[in-house]
């Protein structure tokens, strides 16, 4: 039943996600067909643990997919070198094969329960945690609800708010005061954040920066990557990293014009989702190319013009391939992907128009001259050919992008100063 302090739209959600509750098995099937879920873990989904909680305190961490789930591993290596338990929650199956080859030693990993109440509560039951920090916009409302009710100081770290997320919460105002409200502590990415955070209820809030920035560089087999370079030498190479679905035609067709002065170019497409491998393949043949897919153990031989990097975990690999990066998501309106990656491991940037879930960091590297903004094949094919001919321009960009990018780091020192107060107190306690 709504109390007098519980908004009616909080009210309803909680009243809908409790007659949810008992279809959960369902919708895990039906994610399962389309790779979204890990049936062999799917309790976990509905709150209940697959191992004990370790004696002490813990720290719940919780980032929805990727992006978020990699910017806290800085936070996650810090206080598994204090000797404090973690849990880190994420949705995403490829964020948990990713958690899987990075998480320290020490680190838990289980999916999050579905935000209902008697999965949250079962969750909560069972690890106890002493904090809660959550990632960047993860406002789940009986998440929040049942924390505050066990009196678990929850914290909003890396914290982000979109003008479009911002004008969407406006619309029921006593709703995101509730939830913004319940945050002991909110450390925004940037003042343009952190101005929205206190605006929209937030109480306690100060601009740490972004952790992404501070995220090491993904790991690479060096095995398999003495391999490419060897299959690679003497061409020029061009990566298109994270594409979505309308990308790849656009690279296909620079390949083609870019082909006309490099004989022997070789582009590679890494999608962000690997699952459409089969269907990138296809666009490229329909353009007249020649396609090889990674996930056939195919390799980037002579005959294959655009390589098809279609597997789990391996972007470290093919940004230590090439100078060049193109980032996607970018050239369709969708917002970017994150650049940082490929700027620590030496690469120059492309981009296309559509980069706002990443500003500030696109507007950064741009302003060095260590990213390009290109709009459609022709303006990616003239970016690129201008860079393979000017090497001392290349190396410049290279070293731009990398200074720019070290330069805005520091915002996990300044996540860990704001929660050392908590951490002080567990400290105390386990004497």
């Amino acid at each position: 039943m709504r109390t007098a302090e519980t908004p009616a739209t909080l009210a309803l959600y909680r009243a809908a996600t409790t007659l949810a509750q008992p279809f959960a098995g369902a919708l895990l099937a039906y994610r399962a067909r389309r790779g979204k879920e890990d049936l062999g873990r799917a309790d976990e989904r509905k709150g209940l643990a697959a191992r004990a909680r370790p004696d002490g305190s813990l720290i719940w961490l919780h980032g929805a997919s990727v992006g978020e789930t990699i910017s806290l591993l800085p936070i996650v290596t810090r206080l598994c070198e204090r000797s404090i338990n973690v849990l880190v929650t994420s949705v995403t199956t490829t964020s948990a094969d990713i958690l899987a080859r990075r998480l320290p030693s020490g680190a838990l990993h289980q999916y999050a329960p579905f935000d209902a109440p008697l999965f949250i509560r079962r969750f909560l039951d069972h690890w106890r945690p002493d904090l809660a920090l959550f990632a960047e916009s993860e406002l789940w409302p009986n998440a929040i609800i049942e924390a505050r009710r066990r009196q678990i100081p929850l914290t909003l770290v890396n914290a982000r708010m979109s003008e479009r997320s911002l004008a969407r919460w406006c619309r029921v105002p006593r709703t995101i005061e509730r939830l913004a409200g319940s945050f002991d502590l909110c450390l925004a990415q940037s003042e343009t954040d952190a101005e929205r955070y206190r605006f929209l209820g937030a109480h306690r809030v100060v601009t740490a920066g972004n952790l992404k920035y501070d995220v090491p560089p993904p790991p690479a087999d060096q095995i398999a990557l003495a391999s490419l370079k060897g299959m690679t030498a003497g061409r020029p190479v061009l990566l298109a990293a994270s594409t979505h679905a309308g990308e790849e035609a656009i690279i296909a067709q620079t390949h083609r014009l870019l082909a006309h002065s490099f004989a022997n170019l070789l582009t590679i497409i890494a999608p962000r989702h690997p699952e459409r491998g089969a269907e990138i393949a296809a666009t490229i043949q329909a353009a007249g190319l020649r396609p090889a897919m990674r996930s056939h153990r195919l390799g980037p031989d002579s005959a294959c013009d655009i390589y098809v990097a279609d597997t789990m975990g391996e972007l470290g690999l093919f940004y230590r391939l090439t100078p060049i990066v193109f980032m996607g998501k970018s050239l369709v309106p969708h917002g970017g992907q994150n650049p940082i990656e490929p700027a620590k491991l030496g690469a120059a940037i492309l981009h296309g128009p559509h980069v706002h879930n990443f500003a500030s960091v696109y507007e950064a590297l741009d302003e060095a001259g260590g990213a390009r903004e290109i709009s459609d094949s022709r303006t990616l094919a003239v970016a690129f050919a201008e860079m393979i001919g000017d090497p001392k321009c290349l190396r410049e960009m290279v070293r731009a992008a990398a200074a720019a990018v070290e330069g805005l780091t520091g915002a996990v020192d300044r996540t860990m100063r704001a929660i050392e107060p908590y951490l002080v107190n567990f400290a105390l306690e386990a004497r």
